[in-house]
């Protein structure tokens, strides 16, 4: 019998929060974090984020962050996430650089809950992104979906991907 993933959901007053270091490793996670997550802190600190990654999401929309990230950029997007015990939770994601004067020593997350229109309407495009990503070279595909989707947000909002984004989130906060 095949197990199905639950979603886990957390309240909208609630901010998950985690701190990395440049390399992606965890230094700081927030109690909401490890309640939704599921994970102890001693289990967290340490590891790199990506170990609560879905496997579902393109891993152009990781593309489109750590190129942000590096530009000394923040990114905003919508992420699903895998908990401990494999079930999931989406969020909105703000994550910054986090500076000590003018360097950048790690990243700041701050995760609210995603609104489930915003989700819906994400989804579609993340399969797409998905299924460029299986049919281009493995090296390049994150890329390629990235700037499918940003060209995507172009074209049928006559905007661009951040303030695509946020106006996403907005729409649909109250859902």
């Amino acid at each position: 019998m095949a197990v199905t993933e639950q979603e886990v959901s957390f309240d909208r007053s609630e901010l998950i929060i985690t701190k990395t270091d440049l390399q992606g490793k965890i230094t700081y996670a927030n109690r909401t974090f490890m309640r939704v997550a599921n994970y102890a802190e001693a289990a967290l600190l340490g590891q790199d984020h990506n170990l609560i990654r879905h496997p579902s999401m393109p891993r152009g929309v990781f593309y489109g962050l750590w190129h942000a990230l590096k530009s000394g950029d923040e990114f905003f997007g919508f992420v699903k996430n895998y908990t401990s015990d494999k079930n999931y939770y989406w969020v909105f994601a703000n994550i910054t650089p986090d500076r000590i004067g003018d360097d950048v020593v790690g990243f700041y997350s701050v995760r609210r809950v995603a609104p489930k229109g915003a989700v819906q309407t994400i989804e579609g495009i993340y399969q797409k992104m998905r299924e460029l990503e299986q049919t281009t070279e493995r090296k390049q595909a994150p890329e390629v979906s990235w700037k499918w989707m940003v060209d995507f947000v172009r074209q049928q909002h006559q905007m661009g991907y951040e303030e695509y984004i946020i106006d996403l989130y907005q729409k649909h906060r109250s859902d």
